[in-house]
Parts: C-alpha cells; structure tokens; sequence
C-alpha cells in the first residue's frame, strides 16, 4: 500500500495528564527523544494554558524540536487558551496549535449549556484565530482542529460536517475525529468518519484519537486508516484517561504485518515501552499484546509443538510477529503445565545447555505433568531437577560404590548388584573401556553402541568444572539404552552413564 499513516504522539500531553503523578520537565524532555527516536513524527507536547508548568515544559520542548518533527499544543476554543497555546509553540520549526470543542447534541447541552449555533461560532472563530495569528509567526506552522466527543454525533452529523467545512475554510488543514468515549462497534463509529472523509477536500488530512473504553481502539484506528484516516492518534503503551488511548505499538504493528509501511523505528518498540511503564508507574499487564511478559509464551503442548518447530522462522506458528522485530531479542517463552507436551520438556532442557533427546522427554513428560497438577507451572530449575534424578541419577539394581586408577590402562571398580558387592579388576583403553571389560568379566551383558562427553559450566550443581557423559548402549533385543551421568571427574562420569544405562535394561 502506498499510502503511509502519519502518527501523532499524545504521550506527554493525554497520557500524562492520567497519571497518578504527572511527569516532571526532565522527564517530559527524556520521553520527548524517546519519541522522536522511534521517528514518530508528529508530537502533542502539552497544554499550555492548563498550568506554568505545562506551559515552561512546552515552550522548552518546542524550542527542542528539530525541523522534522511536528509540535502541537492544545488549546480549548477561545482566545486566552489559543494566546498561551501560541505563545509556547511559535518557537518550534514545525507548530502545531490544536484546538477543539464538543459537537455532540448531549455535550452541548448538558455539559456546555449553549445552543449548537453558538458552539459553531465559537469553533470557526477559534480557528481563524489561531490560523491568523500562528501563521503570521511561521508559515510551516498550521492548526488542527478536534471535534470531541465526535463518536455521538450520529444524530446530528449533518450539522457537524456543515460546521467543519466552514473550519476548513478558515485555515484549519487537520480534522481530528475523536472517539472521546468509546460506546459502540468500530464499524458504527467509522461510518461517522467515512461520511466527513467524503464531504472534505482529499488536502484535509482526517486524524482519529480514539480512547480504549471498550477495549476497540486499535481495531477502530487500524480500520480507519484503511477507510482514508490519514493522521493516527497514539499513546505510548496505550496510557490515558479511563482505560486509555489507542496503543501505539499495536497499531503500528497492525499495519505493518499489512504490508503498510509506517516509517516507524520499529526495533525500538520493546526498550520504549519498557522505560514508558517505569517511567508512569503503570503496570505492563502480562498478557499485555507484543510488550506483556508472557505475551510470547506458549503452554498447550500443541502450540509449543509448532512454536517450537517455527521459533527461528519470520514467521511464527502461534505469534504476530519475530521477537526481534521489535528489538526482543530470544523472548518467546515455553512454559510446563499439565497442558504441556514432550516438546515443552525438550525445548527447557536444551535452552538450559543440557543434551536430551525426545525419547527422554516423552519420558519424563507424564512425571512433569503429575508434578504440575499438583503445584502449577514448573519452573527450569524444577524440570531440570526432573532431568537429574530421572534421567541422569536413575536408581536401579546397580549403584556405583567407587571407580579408582590403579595404574595406567588399569582400574579397581566396586559397586553393588541387587544389594550384593560386586569388585574386579577393569583393564581397557581408558576408564569407559576398563568399565566395560570388567562388567563384562563378571557376567554382564555390555554393547556400547554410542558415546559422547560434553562440557558443562556446572551451576546447577554448584561445581565450577562439570563433565557429562551419555552413552548408548544395546540390550538383548538390540533396543537402545541411553544412559547419562553427571561429575567432576570425566572418568567417574563415564562410569556412572553405564550404570545409568544398565539400572534401565536390569528393572
């Protein structure tokens, strides 16, 4: 599509004045280059006449401002508010004065108190106001102007749009259409939209602020680009009034898995919304889309079984997106319960560096799940500690006493069978093969068919030098037999995987 969206940042002005604690002005300037690093090109930076504060913080943000990025303030319809509004903007390359007024029957009346032509005036000279004035200070300067409250002007929608033609014809080059309090479907909000569109000239940009009452607003700002909205109003992690603003990471990521090119630094999206939910003490719910800590784990074992199988593809069995894209990196997360399935046990154990074969894992799966029924989700340590005792500590008929070097090629072994001490004497070509040979001295069947050592860091066992051996050995009807064991010592290792193995072949 070649059509772009142009995204308009309200973070620093409606998601700041939610908070609990409104930002300070070193916060507001840190947030402010947090935008402007994800390109996002348009940003309304406050409310000047609401507080001095408010008004210094976006006087300095404006003179901040490269030439590139767009800087609104919002101003109410009437002279003193749209004075204030210029006074702390006209500094910017790029100003912005955004004012607005309900035209909603019910808000007119019930909250304003004045008949609909007065509200009218009042709009159309709020604009040629601020257009007069502001443009006489910067001719890359221009005004927007936001009919709240838009969403419940059904009734009177032809009104509406007689008043924003005049708008129009008084400077205004930016209609914002607010869903200031979201009561309906998308679709009966976007017909609303769809009639200014085609009433205004194509030079008229069309933006949606849309708030989240009803948990619809991505879907509502997603589909308005899609029907000629070209201005998209977001909040950084979806923060504001009530429930909020339309999430900026939502929707960005909407239309870009749409094939729209949003211009936007996308790989910055995770770290932002990181510093964002620190920053307003707002919470990243956690199953919050794309940024929630468990917005990629995956616990079924069917959608671990795909998710597993895709992980390194683009495109994802069970998630919108590659982690990466949005700069997290490695985040998609197997969790085990009693839902989970042998590929969840395989994929933690080889994440945590430790080898194990899918055979091992559908072992150790019904034990898993036993576990999890009783506690919940298991966390790694917990199924690796499953791992140790059922795979590489298998208690058996055999249990090893002691393995010691006599001398070269040469090895005294102790252990006990069934209960009875059993010792010889192993001669071979290293531990593994003195172990075999002396086994096989006293009458045990032994085929090594495989055999591997690996190195482990040893963490998990608190030893700095770890060594793990697996072997494989054949039984009587030549089925495989995979033993493993854990030590210090490579040669003890070595022996303590053979008896692994034979605990499994003599139950």
């Amino acid at each position: 599509m070649q059509r772009k969206p142009f995204f308009y940042d309200i973070t620093l002005r409606d998601g700041n004045q939610s908070l609990k604690k409104p930002w300070s002005l070193e916060e507001k300037l840190f947030i402010f280059d947090k935008i402007v690093e994800l390109n996002i090109p348009a940003v309304e930076i406050g409310f000047p006449a609401s507080s001095k504060m408010d008004f210094d913080s976006c006087r300095l943000l404006a003179q901040k401002a490269d030439k590139n990025t767009v800087v609104s303030v919002l101003a109410r319809a009437h002279k003193g508010d749209i004075d204030k509004a210029i006074e702390a903007v006209s500094c910017a390359k790029k100003p912005r004065i955004h004012t607005f007024i309900t035209l909603s029957p019910f808000h007119m009346k019930n909250v304003l108190n004045k008949k609909p032509d007065d509200v009218a005036r009042l709009a159309i000279d709020a604009v040629e106001y601020a257009y007069n004035n502001v443009i006489k200070e910067n001719k890359n300067a221009d005004v927007q102007f936001s009919v709240e409250h838009f969403g419940d002007c059904a009734k009177n929608i032809d009104f509406v749009i007689d008043v924003l033609k005049e708008i129009v014809k008084k400077g205004a080059t930016t209609i914002n259409l607010p869903n200031t309090v979201e009561r309906y479907r998308p679709g009966i909000f976007l017909e609303l939209v769809s009639k200014v569109r085609k009433s205004l000239a194509e030079n008229i940009t069309i933006a949606l602020h849309n708030h989240n009452d009803l948990g619809m607003a991505t879907a509502t700002t997603v589909e308005g680009f899609f029907i000629g909205a070209n201005q998209l109003e977001c909040c950084l992690n979806g923060l504001g009034e009530r429930a909020g603003n339309t999430d900026f990471n939502q929707v960005v990521i909407a239309l870009h898995n749409c094939g729209v090119d949003c211009g936007i630094n996308l790989s910055k999206i995770y770290e932002t919304a990181l510093l964002i939910s620190q920053m307003s003490h707002v919470k990243i719910y956690e199953k919050a889309p794309l940024i929630g800590l468990e917005a990629l784990a995956h616990r079924s074992g069917i959608h671990q079984d795909g998710a597993i199988k895709t992980k390194d593809m683009e495109f994802g069995a069970y998630r919108p997106i590659h982690p990466d894209l949005i700069g997290r990196s490695n985040d998609e997360k197997i969790g085990f319960t009693s839902q989970s399935g042998k590929t969840a046990i395989y994929d933690i154990i080889k994440a945590l560096k430790y080898p194990i074969t899918l055979q091992e894992s559908a072992y150790l799966t019904p034990i898993a799940k036993e576990s999890a029924e009783q506690k919940g989700e298991l966390n790694p340590k917990e199924i690796l500690d499953l791992y140790f005792n059922k795979i590489c500590n298998i208690e058996g008929a055999f249990e090893l006493v002691s393995f010691k070097q006599i001398e070269k090629g040469i090895f005294d072994l102790f252990f006990n069978f069934k209960g009875e001490r059993k010792a010889v004497i192993g001669k071979g070509n290293g531990p593994l093969d003195a172990c075999l040979n002396g086994l096989k001295e006293l009458g045990f069947k032994t085929k090594l068919s495989y055999y591997k050592q690996y190195s482990l860091d040893g963490a998990e066992k608190g030893s700095s030098a770890q060594a793990m051996s697996m072997i494989s050995m054949l039984d009587d009807n030549n089925n495989e037999i995979i033993g493993r064991a854990i030590d210090t010592s490579t040669a003890v290792a070595n022996v303590k995987a053979i008896f692994n193995a034979l605990n499994q072949m003599y139950k």
